[in-house]
């Protein structure tokens, strides 16, 4: 077996390589297809260190992907960089404060997951080296618009992941561990109405509202919702409301839609009740719709053979520990929360065995340490979550695995300014090492064992084949599009 521990020592002495990334990622906080300066950095960092890279990949301009080696296992190892629109932030305070004005700023920590991703394939690139060709591959997926364009599933869509034996990644979160279960799948779709612009007042009668046919689409969806299964779920956002002249009828208006339910044929049977709303609001106004589609990606299949060889490395690598002054500045967040939590990290309905329980209230101080410095259980479920991530389309591909580690405060709302905070200091730093050792660890074992990749591969089997094999929710006619296209 491979000496482990040389290459995360190499990881050590690195480190500031791959927080320098994560910082300029940061940095640069651009949104979901339009990361032209983070994937710039990227392939020349990539190249830098002796990768093959590879870009565009599948018609998007800030995709790539890096390779190294020969033969198999080939492992993918796949990265983010998308940040979220008004969510600047400046860097380690402890209250909201822009850093730009109306900026944006990386509130699901996708600079710390890219650079992270990259410590893995790195030191996984050091290992081949010393092994010799023919011992095993290694691809670095750099994976644009996960937050809106679903890069992942387009790819999935184009094949890119052919080849591909097994699939590592992680998430930064506000809590040390092995992610399982499923999550939603998804379907983002943007409707335009076109009216007939009129003065209001004095000739009503003459004009179309754009404007009224969104929002009687809304109110359809809003009763919609008593009637579609507890767990799906619809959001939406007006992208034009048509003006800002009360006294002029709206000629023009849209809406973006976002409808997620847990299985790919479920989320297209709940897209078309949408649809048909649209249309029905169109019909009312006499205003003509317009549709296209943005992204769709479907639910993660977990992998119990993956999620324990990940664990077991997890266990080895150890996670953070935390100086006075990183505590302080994590109460001070955590003192300023408008919401205080009362429960324990991590979602209940994983840990719902007394021990486990047990062992996170003791851990945590019953949820009120500002930053839990402890690897929660280990634990194998298939309970899902209202979320979405385009890493589930590479799950129903190829066995997938994935782990999350300490970027946030603990309780820390997903997709904010405290996750921008922190996702540019010393804690984030420390997340991006211990994901990329724990994720390199995982690689390495997987080239050393044949019969766990094997192993994986039967249970993804067993569970994607009876269920009838993967489901891409991209049309085979659709390009990836950033809301801010024109239409055509």
């Amino acid at each position: 077996m491979a000496d482990k521990t040389k290459y995360l020592s190499w990881l050590d002495e690195n480190a500031s390589l791959f927080s320098d990334v994560s910082d300029k990622i940061w940095e640069y906080a651009e949104l979901s297809l339009m990361e032209y300066k983070s994937c710039a950095l990227y392939v020349e960092e990539l190249k830098k260190q002796g990768f093959t890279v590879e870009t565009p990949v599948a018609n998007i301009q800030t995709g790539f992907k890096a390779t190294y080696g020969s033969g198999h296992p080939v492992i993918g190892i796949l990265a983010e960089y998308d940040a979220l629109s008004g969510l600047s932030q400046i860097a380690g305070a402890t209250h909201r404060e822009e850093r730009i004005k109306n900026g944006t700023g990386h509130g699901c920590g996708h600079n710390m997951l890219g650079a992270g991703s990259m410590a893995a394939a790195c030191a996984v690139k050091k290992y081949l080296e010393d092994k010799g060709p023919g011992h095993g591959t290694v691809i670095f997926f750099g994976c644009p618009g996960e937050e809106g364009g679903a890069a992942k599933a387009f790819y999935a869509r184009d094949h890119v992941f052919d080849g591909v034996d097994i699939a590592l990644t992680w998430h930064p979160g506000d809590i040390n561990a092995v992610r399982t279960g499923s999550c939603n799948s998804c379907i983002q779709t943007e409707y335009r109405f076109t009216g007939i612009a009129s003065h209001a007042a004095g000739s009503p009668d003459k004009g179309r509202s754009a404007l009224d046919a969104v929002e009687l689409m809304n109110i359809g969806v809003q009763f919609l919702r008593e009637h579609m299964p507890d767990h799906d779920r619809i959001h939406y956002a007006i992208t034009d409301a048509g003006g800002n002249s009360p006294n002029v009828v709206q000629p023009h208006a849209r809406v973006l839609y976002m409808v997620r339910s847990e299985l790919s044929k479920n989320v297209r049977k709940l897209q078309a009740r949408v649809d048909k709303i649209a249309e029905a609001a169109a019909m009312m106004t006499e205003t003509k719709m317009e549709k296209r589609f943005i992204d769709g990606c479907g639910n993660t299949v977990p992998n119990l053979v993956l999620e324990k060889l990940m664990y077991k490395n997890f266990e080895e690598v150890g996670v953070p520990t935390y100086t006075p002054e990183e505590i302080a500045y994590a109460q001070a967040i955590v003192d300023g929360y408008e919401l205080p939590s009362d429960g324990l990290p991590g979602r209940g309905d994983f840990y719902e065995d007394p021990e486990s329980q047990k062992y996170i209230a003791e851990k945590s101080n019953n949820g009120k340490k500002p930053l839990n410095d402890f690897l929660m259980p280990f634990v194998h479920s298939n309970q899902m979550s209202a979320g979405s991530t385009d890493v589930g389309d590479v799950s129903w591909l190829v066995p997938t695995v994935q782990c999350s580690a300490v970027g946030f405060i603990s309780d820390a709302p997903g997709h904010s300014w405290q996750n921008v905070s922190s996702g540019c200091t010393s804690i984030g730093h420390k997340a991006v090492l211990t994901a990329g050792k724990v994720i390199a660890s995982t690689a390495i074992d997987l080239y050393e064992s044949p019969e766990t990749v094997k192993a994986a591969k039967d249970e993804f089997e067993s569970i994607v084949v009876p269920a009838g094999g993967y489901c891409c929710l991209v049309p085979d006619d659709a390009v990836p599009t950033k809301i801010d296209d024109p239409w055509d």
